[in-house]
């Protein structure tokens, strides 16, 4: 059964605390959304202020395949702001459970009907598609919430949603639920939220129980503890269910759109996130590792290619002789079995203190067993650093270049900002560039305290990791970058 997927990353997605989008990039998230197959996108809600609008507008005149959804009370306000904003149909959001009846709309069951039919109407007579949602689902009287669906279809709904508001619902119950509603005369689709880590199981559930449509966010993101997760759906179809379902979804397109979302949002993910954190693919076990090598399938339930991801090696602590050669032929770095040990013994004296072991360490520890006399060709010479609470951040830095001294100097929004981008018109003649991820721990405590930074540059379909060790933040970044970008330039 072919199950259409409406993504909500521009409406409910936005409610994440912090995240606020400006209107260039919730159109680039949109476009990336209709790029990739989903079939509707609920792109804001209209009535949130005169940008919002602007926003949701400029989506609805893409001309893209989805259809462009707004958010709509059953107020005709909202619903001749969304007739503003062209969009095809409306998500109308209408409480439905006694709770929210009784203490936040302040009336009854029988208004509340009345209200939601006649915005029904308000929408069909002016060429609106409705998607009728009942809000706090989960948590209304059955009985009544049928009714409601009913007479808003009798009214001229073109589909209905179940909206497990505050993440109650449990996966045998929303089999039983959606099984009884899906026999109603619509689509029906399921709108979970993951307060209790359910959300996806309860999507899944409602799938089985008949639902055809489900919501869900890009990376999981919204309110409180989120929404259900777009690419953690779409994969379990794929992989799970294939034989009782199936998307529109360019399933290799799942992690890079994660990344867009990520990096406009703010709300980077922990690395063990399913199918696009940075460790979902990635083997530091040696026994894992092996595995991996010689038939992927031991130990990965799906291919990293299969979502546009990619699958790595990680050297630590655990990492066996078959993932350290593998990471260094990676790395472009060819041993004997002799030189293979050697290294070995020495990254795991490194990890067994307690380090991470970058990329770079893994070269220099390389080079030393290999007796390869490397050269940087990029020197720090001399970083100077002003900032305070009324001065803009700024770093002058000189660098040696290949034997040739550069002077050059910008600013940042941080001390550490300012550095990297003053050290960025430096090396301006390296092209390629990118500045992917950048991480600190304090080692030690208290104000003196030793920073761990730990960069991952890209140039190219080359990606590597690089750190520095310093009691000075500033110094400790500057160092770990320009080491990476030495490796990346050799």
């Amino acid at each position: 059964m072919k199950i259409k997927v409406l993504d909500t990353t521009l409406r409910d997605g936005e409610q994440t605390p912090g995240v606020s989008l400006t209107g260039n990039e919730k159109l680039r998230i949109a476009s990336k959304l209709d790029e990739i197959g989903v079939n509707f996108i609920e792109a804001g809600s209209a009535v949130t202020s005169a940008g919002e609008r602007e926003a949701i507008k400029n989506i609805s005149a893409q001309g893209f395949n989805a259809r462009i959804l707004s958010f709509s009370r059953p107020i005709f306000k909202d619903i001749d702001y969304c007739l503003y904003c062209d969009v095809d149909d409306v998500n109308l959001v209408v409480p439905t459970s006694d709770l929210h009846i009784n203490e936040k709309l302040k009336t009854t069951r029988e208004k509340l009907l009345d209200l939601s039919n006649n915005a029904i109407d308000y929408c069909k007579d002016h060429g609106l598609g409705v998607e009728l949602s009942a809000e706090d689902a989960s948590r209304s009287d059955l009985d009544f919430l049928e009714k409601v669906f009913s007479v808003g279809i009798e009214t001229g709904a073109d589909r209905i949603c179940f909206c497990d508001t505050v993440g109650v619902l449990s996966p045998s119950i929303s089999y039983d639920i959606f099984s009884r509603l899906s026999k109603l005369n619509a689509p029906i689709s399921v709108h979970c939220h993951n307060d209790f880590g359910l959300a996806v199981a309860n999507t899944i559930a409602a799938l089985k129980g008949g639902a055809k449509e489900f919501h869900s966010t890009i990376n999981g993101i919204g309110e409180r503890a989120g929404n259900a997760s777009f690419e953690e759906l779409v994969s379990s179809i794929k992989i799970l269910f294939a034989d009782e379902f199936e998307t529109d979804i360019k399933m290799d397109e799942l992690y890079s759109a994660s990344k867009l979302a990520a990096r406009l949002t703010g709300v980077y993910l922990q690395p063990n996130k399913a199918v696009v954190g940075e460790n979902a693919f990635a083997h530091e076990s040696g026994i894992h590792s092996d595995g991996v090598i010689k038939n992927a399938e031991t130990y990965e339930p799906m291919t990293p290619e299969l979502v546009g991801h990619k699958r790595k090696f990680i050297v630590g602590k655990h990492v066996g002789t078959k993932g350290l050669n593998s990471k260094l032929l990676e790395l472009g770095i060819t041993v004997n079995d002799e030189q293979l040990k050697e290294i070995f013994k020495d990254v795991k004296s490194l990890a067994d203190m307690g380090k991470t072991v970058s990329d770079v360490d893994l070269q220099a520890i390389a080079d030393n067993v290999l007796n390869i006399d490397y050269e940087k060709r990029i020197k720090l010479v001399d970083l100077n650093i002003v900032s305070g609470n009324s001065v803009m951040p700024t770093a002058s830095v000189k660098l040696d270049i290949d034997g040739k001294e550069i002077v050059e100097a910008d600013v940042g929004i941080g001390p550490v900002d300012a550095a990297i981008n003053a050290v960025n018109k430096g090396i301006s003649e390296f092209e390629g560039i990118e500045f992917v991820e950048y991480h600190v721990d304090a080692i030690t405590g208290g104000t003196d305290a030793i920073i761990d930074v730990i960069v991952k540059l890209k140039k190219g379909d080359k990606v590597l990791s690089a750190r520095s060790t310093r009691p000075d933040i500033i110094n400790a970044s500057v160092e770990a970058y320009i080491s990476g970008i030495n490796r990346l330039i050799e």
